[in-house]
């Protein structure tokens, strides 16, 4: 479904995408299957999101941007692709910025642009992210800085890994999040 108050000049868009009022995106992006694009989002030419992505309203991705499968967007979030802009000057590239399968950004986040956030981290509403997140990390503040870990189902751990509210305990082992 694209609404018709949208201008969506792109063929990539996957099957059960739906695409909501006053959006515009850009011929060269690609969009996966099942995912939701709220209201007044811009996406650029060099945008590739996968599946079952939600970008929530006000967001824009910018030249750059990839966005893998089950990635949360809240509105407002903020990406850059160009650290040192000047009107009318363009760089030679623009950064890529990755935001790997399963990440949560929050509401008004900024992310720098040429920075990764890795698979299932929880970056906190209003966060201004200046440096690549590990997986699994739980980040806020301005400037943010990790502030503990969060599981694949969005339970919040501590920055020993322990859930406080269970008391169960859990490492990080060949780059997966594991209960022991």
């Amino acid at each position: 479904m694209i609404h018709k108050s949208s201008e969506v000049l792109t063929e990539k868009i996957g099957a059960g995408t739906n695409i909501w009022q006053f959006c515009v995106i850009l011929e060269d992006a690609t969009i996966g299957e099942n995912c939701n694009i709220n209201c007044s989002v811009l996406i650029e030419n060099d945008v590739v999101i996968g599946d079952n992505v939600t970008v929530k309203s006000g967001v824009q991705l910018w030249d750059g941007m990839r966005v893998e499968d089950d990635v949360f967007i809240g509105p407002n979030a903020t990406f850059t692709n160009d650290l040192i802009p000047r009107s009318k000057k363009y760089p030679e590239f623009f950064n890529t910025t990755i935001i790997e399968k399963g990440a949560s950004i929050g509401a008004n986040s900024t992310i720098l642009g040429g920075h990764k956030i890795g698979r299932y981290s929880l970056i906190g509403a209003g966060s201004v992210i200046t440096k690549s997140t590990p997986p699994f990390s739980l980040w806020y503040g301005n400037p943010a800085v990790q502030q503990g870990y969060v599981t694949k189902n969005g339970t919040i751990l501590d920055m020993k890994l322990t859930d406080n509210k269970t008391g169960i305990k859990y490492i990080i082992k060949f780059g997966e999040l594991q209960q022991i």
